[in-house]
C-alpha cells in the first residue's frame, strides 16, 4: 500500500523526530494548535517504525538523533517504496552550506535551521504540502527523449533503458530543465522551483547538483548546458 492514497477529508498527519525535550514540547505545541494530527517520536530508529502504513503527509526531521540520524532516515525514506513521496523538511542545528547541500542531495523537500521562528516553520510545512497536492500542470506527464525517459510519477529516469538512481532534488531539477528544453534557467530560478520560494540555500548548491546529475547521466549530461553568467538549459 502507497503513502499516495487519497485522503478523504481528513487531517494532515505530521511526524516529527527530535530528541530535544524542549524543542519536542515547542513543536508539539505550535503545530498541534494548527490542526494537523501529530506523532511525536526521539530517535530514527522510531522514526522509520513509524513510516507506515499508513505513512505521514510530512516528516519534520532533526539530522543529530542517537543511533540512527537524520541523513541515515531520510536517505531510507527516500529508497523505500512505499514512502520515497513523503516530504521531509530537515530541521536542525546545522547550518553550513555543505550540511544544506547534503541534506537537499539526500531528497529534502526543505532546510530549516535552529533556532527557528514556529511561525516560518508553519508556513513551510503548509508551502511544502501545497506543492505535494498541487503539482503545475503538465508535472505528471513523462518526457521522453531519444535515450531518455524522465517518470515522475513513479520517480524513474532510464536512458538507453536503463535506470539512473537520482536524488529527489536532482531528479527535480532534470525534469524542470528537460520540460523547457532551450530555456534558460537562473540558479535562482531553479530553487524557486525546485523548493520554493526564500528556500534557505546559495547558488553554489545549485552548481554542485548539477555536477552530480552530469556524472550521472554520462553522455547525456551534455544535455545540460552551462550558460555563462546566467544559469542553465536543457539543450533542445
Amino acid at each position: 500500500m502507497l503513502c499516495e492514497t487519497v485522503a478523504v477529508m481528513r487531517k494532515k498527519h505530521v511526524l516529527v523526530v527530535e530528541d530535544d525535550d524542549d524543542v519536542l514540547e515547542l513543536l508539539r505545541y505550535n503545530i498541534s494548535r494548527e490542526g494537523y494530527d501529530l506523532t511525536c517520536v526521539t530517535s530514527g530508529e522510531e522514526a522509520l517504525e513509524k513510516m507506515g502504513p499508513p505513512c505521514p503527509d510530512i516528516v519534520i526531521l532533526d539530522l543529530m538523533l542517537p543511533g540512527v540520524d537524520g541523513l541515515d532516515v531520510c536517505r531510507t525514506i527516500r529508497q523505500r517504496n512505499d514512502t520515497r513521496n513523503v516530504p521531509v523538511v530537515m530541521l536542525t542545528a546545522k547550518g553550513e552550506d555543505a550540511d544544506i547541500v547534503t541534506g537537499l542531495e539526500l531528497g529534502a523537500d526543505d532546510y530549516i535551521t535552529k533556532p527557528f521562528s514556529p511561525r516560518v516553520l508553519i508556513a513551510r510545512i503548509r508551502a511544502v504540502l501545497r506543492r505535494k497536492e498541487s503539482p503545475a500542470p503538465g508535472a505528471d506527464a513523462a518526457i521522453t527523449l531519444p535515450d531518455l525517459v524522465i517518470d515522475p510519477v513513479k520517480h524513474k529516469v532510464l536512458v538507453k533503458g536503463k535506470p539512473v538512481d537520482l536524488c529527489i532534488t536532482e531528479f527535480k531539477i532534470l525534469h524542470l530543465l528537460a520540460r523547457y528544453p532551450g530555456n534558460v534557467f537562473t540558479r535562482d530560478n531553479i530553487i524557486d522551483s525546485v523548493h520554493g520560494e526564500a528556500y534557505p540555500v546559495t547558488d553554489r548548491s545549485v552548481d554542485v547538483q548539477i555536477v552530480g546529475l552530469r556524472k550521472k547521466l554520462r553522455r547525456l549530461g551534455k544535455q545540460i548546458e552551462t550558460v555563462r553568467g546566467v544559469g542553465y538549459r536543457f539543450k533542445e
